[in-house]
């Protein structure tokens, strides 16, 4: 049996990827590094990355979270946060988790669920990624293959909407498929206010406003 031993802390966006490994060893770190939560890992085909995000990285994630959250409740909208969940199949050897996810069309399927088995359980209706430093493996296409529908997607200072289409594939969107009214521009710049602002409060408060006044 592999024995893992994860560490306190690694460098600052530091990620390595890992050749030739298989769906047991992958599984195997998933559960060494469970007590890491700041400790990401991405699998496809044997290649595994190990990342540590930096501080920027969290806080825009966990701002647009914030902001979601807002959105279904103005909307009275249906809501399950599920965090950096790990979601993986092992039908297609590839896993990953994203900074953020979400069930809103599907939040009641998930009602007391307290592991998710993509097998029987809808993957997230919307996922969030922060590309701060790139990933060495593609990301976008184990969500697409793992079925999530929607993918924010912000990179510096650009906003993205990508929605899966028929063919598996994501392609931009105009529009967010789980929030019809709301566009990247619209967002854009309360992030580039947060990553301001000391208190992310007021800016949450004008943020509900606005989606009321929409």
């Amino acid at each position: 049996m592999l024995q893992a031993t994860a560490p306190r802390s690694m460098p600052v966006q530091k990620s390595i990827v890992l050749e030739n490994i298989d769906w047991t060893t992958y599984s195997q770190l998933l559960h060494a590094f469970g007590r890491y939560p700041g400790i990401r890992l991405t699998y496809d085909r044997g290649q595994l990355e190990i990342m540590s995000p930096i501080l920027r990285h969290d806080r825009d994630s966990r701002f647009l979270m914030r902001l979601i959250e807002a959105l279904t409740e103005e909307l009275d909208l249906p809501l399950l946060p599920g965090g950096s969940t790990t979601l993986r199949r092992r039908v297609h050897q590839q896993g990953g988790e994203p900074d953020e996810c979400f069930w809103i069309a599907n939040a009641a399927r998930m009602a007391g669920r307290q592991r998710i088995d993509l097998r029987r359980d809808p993957p997230p209706d919307l996922a969030v990624e922060v590309d701060v430093s790139r990933s060495s493996l593609d990301r976008m296409g184990i969500f697409a293959t793992l079925g999530i529908p929607e993918i924010w997607r912000l990179q510096g200072n650009k906003l993205t909407f990508h929605v899966r289409s028929a063919d598996g594939k994501y392609r931009r969107a105009a529009r967010s498929q789980s929030f019809p009214q709301i566009s990247p521009t619209d967002l854009m710049p309360f992030i580039q206010a947060a990553r301001k602002d000391g208190d992310q409060n007021p800016l949450l408060r004008r943020f509900r406003k606005w989606v009321q006044g929409k």
